[in-house]
């Protein structure tokens, strides 16, 4: 075998090794979540790790983390409500909980000065998403803050269309957006999901993806999903 043979022979098992595990760690998640009958929101990924809430604080991941488990792990031995998880493909994450707390580790800077101002202010904190490049959103009761003007003036203009900003999702790949009255979409996001979001028969408050994999939920846990 040549070496340009060898280079691409390597790549495709380094390629099979990564999506073997990706499905390993989602039958995981997706057993668990038919054992429960509900499912509120996920943190999924492409390559590293997945996560799935139910009620309060229960929980099921695999693949994550070891201290972002341990403070899931600490939520809900404390009782406190978990609300939104979000976790990069290069193992930054954080964790949105109660009213307006949150741990992380690894998100950009200025997203983590944003959510100390709005925690010191009092607002309730809805959703939370970012990604390894730096962009990022957070969602308040009272503002909607982005990582740029583009995305910030984006989800406004949702708002005008579709009312209130629930929830968003950004990755490396694209964005979705979930309002009171509809969705937006930004990049390359599922067609499959986009298809599956505007035929719910369920008022979605959270939707999420990684690459071609994509859940939704409305805020009781009644759920689909294709991963």
């Amino acid at each position: 075998m040549n070496k340009f043979l060898r280079i691409v022979f390597l790549l495709a098992l380094v390629c099979v090794g990564i999506n073997a595990n990706a499905q390993n760690s989602r039958e995981y998640i997706r057993n668990s979540i038919s054992n429960w009958g509900e499912c509120k929101n996920v943190a999924i990924t492409k390559t590293n790790g997945d996560l799935a809430l139910y009620g309060k604080n229960g929980y099921s991941f695999s693949e994550c983390p070891s201290e972002m488990c341990d403070r899931i792990k600490q939520l809900n031995s404390d009782g406190n409500t978990i609300q939104d998880v979000c976790l990069s493909e290069n193992g930054s994450w954080i964790i949105l909980y109660d009213n307006n707390g949150g741990w992380w580790n690894g998100i950009p800077g200025d997203m983590a000065d944003k959510f100390k101002t709005y925690y010191r202010n009092g607002e309730i904190i809805t959703s939370v998403s970012f990604t390894d490049q730096g962009e990022w959103v957070i969602i308040t009761d009272q503002h909607i803050a982005a990582s740029s003007s583009t995305l910030k003036n984006w989800l406004f203009e949702g708002c005008n269309d579709y009312g209130e900003l629930w929830s968003c999702c950004i990755t490396e790949d694209g964005a979705v957006a979930v309002y009171a009255s509809g969705y937006r979409f930004r990049g390359d996001v599922p067609e499959d999901f986009k298809d599956a979001l505007r035929e719910a028969d369920f008022d979605v408050y959270r939707a999420k993806f990684a690459g071609t994999s994509w859940f939704m939920a409305d805020k009781d846990g009644t759920y689909r999903y294709h991963m």
